[in-house]
């Protein structure tokens, strides 16, 4: 394999990581910012009062995408592997 090929499936992946992330990452900075603002608000100073709603936002955000992601992790790995065969 060329390292052309290689640059091009290390391009792909992370492109594809950059993808299935952020759904996750918008939802939870999202939550974030609001739960920062709720607390400067009030005036709660609570460092651990933003960890709960942002997980369970991440762990909602997973369950909805979750499909959507495997597929898209599923077709690179298929198109990944049936690469193989053809490296030199």
């Amino acid at each position: 394999m060329t390292a052309e090929g290689v640059l091009l499936i290390l391009r792909e992946s992370l492109l594809l990581i950059l993808l299935l992330s952020a759904p996750v990452m918008a939802v939870t900075m999202v939550v974030g910012l609001v739960v920062s603002l709720l607390q400067a608000t009030t005036q709660i100073q609570e460092q651990t009062l933003s960890y709960v709603p942002k997980l369970v936002a991440a762990f909602l955000t997973l369950a909805i995408t979750g499909p959507w992601i495997l597929q898209h992790a599923v077709q690179f790995s298929a198109a990944l592997f049936e690469t193989i065969p053809t490296i030199r």
